[in-house]
C-alpha cells in the first residue's frame, strides 16, 4: 500500500515510516522540519517538505495518491497551548482539518489520526480510562485533539472516510526530542548525560501512562489493516508517577548523584492519567509489550549514543 505520513520527520512518525517500509510498504513523508529532523527521514521514503496548513498539501495528494494517511503532525506542547490556544488551534485544528479534506477530496480509504488519550479525558473519573470515559480536555491542546476527532466522525457519517484516532498515552523511545516541552523522558535522560539535576514540575506525583514507540509502531500497522472505526486508546493500564520515572533514569544511568530539583506546577497539567486497552486487544490484538524498565534503558541508551 502507499502511505503517507504526516509529521513523518518527527518522533513518532519516522519511527512509524521504518515500520511500514520493514513490511514493503511504499511511504511518503510530509512535514514542514519545525520539529522534526530531516535525518529521520528514512532513504526509501519521498519526502516533501510543506506545512499541513498549506494549499500545496493538495498537490502533494494528487501525486502520491496514497491509500492510507496517518496524520501526526502537529503542535507538540501542551504548555504551548496553555500560552498560545489561538496558535495550538491554527495548527491542530485547522491543519488536521486541511489533511482531512485532503483525503475526502483525493479518495483515501483511511485516515489514522494521532490523538491524545493522555489529554481528551481530562481529569480522569476512573480508573483505567476505556474509550467511554468522559472526554473534558483541561488544556487546548486536548481540546484540539478531541475537536479533530470529532471532525473524522463527521467526514466518515456524511462521505465515509474511514478512520481511527489512537488516543496515545505517553510515548517515549528513541529519537524523541530533549528540546521541546513534549517528552520528559527525552528531557531527564539529556539532563542527566550532561550531569545536570532534572526539573520535576510540582510535587512529581502526577502520573502518567508510559508507551514505548515500537509498540506504538505495531498499532499503527494493526489499525492500517483493521476494518475498525472509532477512537482507541494506546496505553499499558499502568501508572507511573514523575519522581518514579526519574529514579528508573536515574538506576539505569548508574549517576547516584543527581538529584531532582521541583519547581512549580504547571497549568493546564492532568494530575493522573491511565489509559484501558482491551479495545486495542480486542479488535486489533495489540497490547504493549516493552517494559518501562526495559523501555527506558534501550531509550537512555540511545541518547547516551547521540
Amino acid at each position: 500500500m502507499k502511505i503517507l505520513i504526516t509529521g513523518g520527520a518527527g518522533f513518532i512518525g519516522s519511527n512509524v515510516a521504518d515500520g511500514l517500509l520493514e513490511k514493503k510498504h511504499e511511504v511518503a513523508i510530509v512535514d514542514d522540519l519545525s520539529n522534526g529532523k530531516k535525518e529521520n527521514i528514512p532513504e526509501e521514503a519521498g519526502f516533501y517538505r510543506c506545512d499541513i496548513r498549506s494549499k500545496k498539501l493538495y498537490s502533494i495528494f494528487k501525486a502520491e495518491k496514497p491509500d492510507v494517511v496517518i496524520h501526526n503532525a502537529a503542535q507538540l506542547s501542551v504548555r504551548v497551548s496553555v500560552e498560545d490556544p489561538l496558535m495550538d488551534a491554527d495548527i491542530n485544528v485547522i491543519g488536521g482539518l486541511n489533511v482531512i479534506q485532503a483525503c475526502h477530496t483525493y479518495n483515501v480509504k483511511k485516515i489514522i489520526f494521532a490523538s491524545s488519550g493522555g489529554t481528551v479525558y481530562g481529569e480522569q473519573k476512573y480508573f483505567p480510562a476505556d474509550e467511554e470515559h468522559p472526554t473534558r480536555p483541561i488544556s487546548p491542546y486536548g481540546v484540539a485533539k478531541l475537536t479533530t476527532e470529532n471532525y473524522l466522525y463527521y467526514f466518515y457519517k456524511t462521505y465515509g472516510l474511514n478512520y481511527i484516532s489512537l488516543r496515545y498515552g505517553n510515548i517515549y523511545g528513541p529519537r524523541q526530542d530533549p528540546y521541546g516541552e513534549a517528552g520528559v523522558v527525552a528531557i531527564f535522560s539529556s539532563k542527566i548525560i550532561k550531569g545536570e539535576n532534572p526539573t520535576i514540575n510540582g510535587d512529581g506525583l502526577q502520573t502518567r501512562d508510559y508507551v514505548y514507540v515500537r509498540d506504538v509502531v505495531d498499532v499503527n500497522i494493526r489499525a492500517m489493516e483493521s476494518d475498525f472505526t472509532g477512537s482507541m486508546n494506546v496505553g499499558t493500564e499502568k501508572e507511573t508517577t514523575v519522581m518514579e520515572l526519574f529514579k528508573i533514569l536515574r538506576e539505569v544511568s548508574g549517576e547516584s548523584d543527581v538529584e531532582e530539583v521541583h519547581g512549580p506546577s504547571r497549568e493546564g497539567e492532568q494530575r493522573r492519567s491511565q489509559l484501558s486497552y482491551g479495545l486495542a486487544k480486542k479488535i486489533l490484538g495489540w497490547q504493549p509489550r516493552m517494559s518501562l524498565g526495559e523501555g527506558l534503558k534501550i531509550t537512555y541508551n540511545w541518547f547516551k549514543n547521540q
